[in-house]
């Protein structure tokens, strides 16, 4: 026996979605999904506005339940003397309904869209130099040296979202409405007004806390950093655990000074490298871990490895394109 579909159309796809259709009209709606690629495409593709159009009203003041609610009331309500009337005028409003929500998403869509493609990203490169910009929310940035932050002309919509490569110094304008949000190699940064640092290197992370609170999410897990407090989440690391921070070292593209408090030697060498940018190595193991207390405030790189080499009577030699520290 063969199928008639003459019947199928958007009203009674309409229905369909709504899970208001019989078993005998689900039946027949799927087979004619299933019978050709032409009819499953209109389903897929009427099917995708509908659900365009319930993410909309998700978003909308409108409190569509109760809407929906009356809207069906009023169509069982309505008094009828026949039957089929009845079932026209249910349709009729179904295809009404169905029409306003489409155009109303379609309107809403496009707004959207429109003005997303409005709205212009600022990209900042630090290349050789410390750069210190203003957002337009009137958080302050410091980029380190070979440094990039991404950003829109405009913060709009619930969050105020930047993407960075490099090294910056944030200090957050505050706002509870509109969290500050920053996308670093595999992990999000969020606050709400805060002063912290993030260095991002070779895909690791890590984050200082100067005031206030900052929320890292990496792979679906938070942890929360108060003032002197680090985490460092390595490129593939998933542990997430975080540690005092007692040093001011980090803030020297900031500060132009090397300011170090009882600060592993390995650890000034590492600024050293990217402030100066040259390779010094520790060739011997056992220097790594001495600590230094000291300032060095605008010193010359000579100078800064003259201090060391007096501060732990070791030797200081220059191969090729390399510093030793042995």
């Amino acid at each position: 026996m063969k199928d008639n579909f003459y019947h199928i159309d958007d009203t009674l796809l309409v229905k369909y979605l709504l899970h208001e259709t019989n078993p005998v009209e689900n039946e027949a709606v799927e087979k004619w999904i299933i019978k050709d690629n032409i009819n499953k495409k209109h389903f897929n593709d009427f099917k995708l506005i509908w659900d365009e159009s319930k993410n909309f009203a998700a978003t909308s003041r409108l409190n569509e339940n109760e809407s929906w609610r009356k809207f069906k009331n009023r169509i069982h309500s309505t008094p009828v003397k026949k039957a089929p009337v009845k079932i026209i005028r249910k349709f009729q409003w179904l295809k009404v309904a169905a029409m306003v929500i489409f155009v109303v998403s379609a309107v809403a869509i496009a707004y959207t869209i429109f003005n997303q493609k409005e709205i212009k990203t600022v990209a900042i490169k630090s290349m050789d130099k410390v750069i210190t910009d203003t957002l337009p929310d009137q958080s302050v940035i410091t980029l380190n040296k070979n440094s990039t932050i991404d950003y829109p002309e405009k913060f709009t919509g619930k969050t105020r979202t930047v993407s960075l490569e490099g090294e910056a110094f944030f200090s957050v304008a505050h706002d509870k409405t509109k969290p500050f949000i920053i996308h670093v190699n595999n992990i999000t940064i969020k606050v709400v007004g805060t002063s912290f640092n993030v260095k991002s290197r070779n895909g690791n992370t890590e984050v200082i806390v100067e005031t206030g609170i900052v929320e890292v999410i990496h792979n679906k897990k938070e942890i929360d950093l108060h003032p002197h407090e680090k985490i460092l989440v390595k490129k593939e690391g998933n542990v997430l655990a975080k540690e005092k921070y007692s040093g001011e070292l980090y803030n020297y593209y900031r500060t132009k000074e090397f300011e170090c408090d009882n600060t592993p030697l390995w650890e000034l060498v590492q600024v050293l490298n990217q402030a100066y940018n040259v390779n010094i190595i520790i060739e011997n193991k056992k220097l790594r871990n001495l600590p230094l207390t000291t300032t060095f405030n605008n010193e010359s790189l000579d100078r800064i490895l003259e201090i060391i080499q007096q501060t732990f009577n070791i030797s200081v030699s220059k191969t090729g394109g390399e510093i030793i520290l042995k």
